[in-house]
């Protein structure tokens, strides 16, 4: 069973970046399209953006378009998720996850594994 382990969260002020990483217990992260979603208190889990397979075609949430970009590196099986600008109501718990089945989506129920997350806090 491949394990996606999320790192690099933490708690910032308003105008910050960070930069998330998912590093997965496989050698083949190739074969899996791979995406980053977050859940705030009270909301249900949202996209955030994905990365297809190979060519590294990626898509983003409105909200985050212009501020994040996603990239992998498969030859090290890790995806990253750099943030900038970030804001207050970036505030979540992010996790990424990977999907076999697709070549990435904004769909959750595409991406059949799924990181345990980490926190992101955006002070004011």
């Amino acid at each position: 069973q491949v394990q996606l382990v999320e790192s690099g969260g933490g708690s910032v002020q308003a105008g910050a970046s960070l930069r998330l990483s998912c590093t997965a217990s496989t050698r083949s992260l190739s074969l899996y399209a791979m995406g980053w979603f977050r859940q705030a208190p009270g909301k249900e889990r949202e996209f955030v953006a994905c990365i297809s397979r190979n060519l590294g075609r990626t898509l983003y949430a409105d909200s985050v378009k212009g501020r994040f970009t996603i990239s992998r590196d498969n030859s090290k099986n890790i995806v990253n998720l750099q943030m900038t600008s970030l804001k207050p109501d970036d505030t979540a718990i992010y996790y990424c996850a990977a999907d076999l089945l697709d070549n990435g989506s904004a769909d959750r129920d595409a991406y059949e594994l799924w990181g345990r997350g980490t926190q992101v806090t955006v002070s004011s």
